[in-house]
């Protein structure tokens, strides 16, 4: 046999043919709106802490309080002895955020879908996903079993011709247990910023008797008049069986989590794998997240939502005046297209020269040939920060043609609707 790095080694190689190598850029700073990278400090547009709270005082004051109450570690998964009043006390007050029955919390994102679909989906279910949904969406419905159908991006009428067949395919199961269809969308989605039609969604999953799970990641503290994301704000909260999010983005902490019914938490409890077999997060983490949605749901966090918004409607008035098309975009993500890969590299190195840090996002993240740098804008940045931003986009080019249409329209070659 080869050796394993000789294989690796030539593997990597290929990857940097394609232009799709990644390496890890070493950050000497906390999370900010300027960041520091080997000596140098940058303007950071590539954050998802869309209303500055990752260094913020209070839920920094708020994690010291919890490792001087708790200690460091949990000790031991929550089932066993990890399950700490800091874990208890965050998931009461998500579940009141969200305007939920109950929530449940993970270590991380991504452990919070992967324990959610695989507990509630098996192989005789169906799984239908909108077309962008984030990867961990898309291997936790792998890993289940459960029959994978994709509709295209926010598309109703893809969605309804998705749902008729599922809906046949149950009427004709034999199994004991009629199948389970579950739809999955983002309310945000991470890399175009567009919304979904959740009220048009909620109704079609409503009138062909399905589940809807909606993930608020890139929502969650930054919709609504409370901040608590695009499902409550529609008034949707009883008409979603499952809402996911995160507490790393808007929230300024770490980990992830489920919002839902006390039956459905209660069996996520016992049967998601992801938070039976994990450590408990850190209790300090814990009480820095709820520091987080406390200050999100006061009049500073109103104030700060309406900073982000007024800097988001400014950096969009401005792309779309230089030619720059962000799509669809109604969020603090704006996606500055590119399209060839290396042509992506080559802006992101552009823009770093002259102090603007937005990396480039290639495949599998987007697909091939729809590389893009994904701009975010955070309550945090000033006046003075935007306008930095303007002087260096005007040293790139935008692409003469509509390269976001084309990459929603597009199949992703190892993600197809089969």
């Amino acid at each position: 046999m080869r050796s394993l790095d000789s294989v690796l080694l030539e593997r990597l190689d290929d990857i940097r043919r394609k232009g799709l190598f990644r390496e890890l850029r070493r950050i000497d700073s906390p999370q900010s709106t300027r960041i520091r990278i080997q000596g140098r400090d940058l303007l950071n547009f590539s954050s998802n802490d869309y209303l500055g709270l990752a260094n913020h005082p209070t839920l920094r004051e708020a994690a010291i309080h919890g490792l001087n109450q708790h200690g460091n570690g949990s000790g031991a998964s929550r089932l066993i002895c990890g399950s700490l009043s800091a874990h208890h006390e965050l998931e009461e007050a998500l579940a009141d955020f969200k305007k939920c029955d109950a929530a449940i919390s993970f270590s991380s994102g991504y452990a919070a879908a992967m324990g959610a679909i695989c507990a509630l989906m098996g192989k005789n279910d169906i799984i239908i996903l909108d077309k962008l949904v984030h990867a961990c969406i898309v291997d936790a419905s792998r890993l289940s079993g459960a029959k994978l159908r994709v509709f295209a991006h926010n598309d109703f009428a893809s969605l309804e011709r998705v749902l008729l067949w599922a809906q046949k395919r149950v009427s004709l199961s034999t199994e004991p247990t009629p199948p389970n269809i579950l739809v999955i969308t983002e309310s945000a989605f991470s890399m175009d910023g567009d919304l979904a039609p959740l009220k048009e969604i909620v109704e079609l999953k409503e009138r062909h008797g399905a589940w809807l799970m909606v993930d608020e990641a890139h929502a969650t503290g930054v919709f609504g008049t409370d901040r608590s994301g695009l499902v409550s704000s529609l008034n949707l909260s009883r008409r979603v069986e499952v809402q996911m999010g995160t507490l790393g983005k808007a929230l300024g902490s770490s980990g992830g989590f489920i919002c839902g019914s006390k039956t459905l938490v209660d069996f996520l409890v016992n049967k998601a794998r992801s938070f039976i077999f994990s450590t408990a997060p850190l209790p300090s983490v814990a009480v820095a997240s709820l520091a987080g949605i406390k200050l999100v749901q006061s009049g500073a966090g109103m104030e700060l939502c309406r900073n982000l918004w007024n800097n988001i409607e400014t950096t969009t008035r401005f792309l779309r005046g230089k030619g720059w098309n962000p799509g669809n975009s109604a969020s603090a993500i704006l996606p500055l297209m590119v399209g060839d890969e290396s042509k992506a590299i080559q802006a992101f190195h552009k823009l770093q020269a002259e102090g603007i840090f937005i990396p480039a996002v290639r495949y599998p993240t987007v697909s091939l040939g729809k590389a893009r740098l994904r701009l975010t804008l955070s309550a945090a940045h000033t006046k003075d920060d935007l306008g930095l931003l303007e002087s260096a986009l005007e040293g790139l080019t935008p692409p003469t043609q509509d390269i976001l249409t084309e990459a929603q329209q597009e199949n992703d070659p190892d993600f197809d609707e089969t």
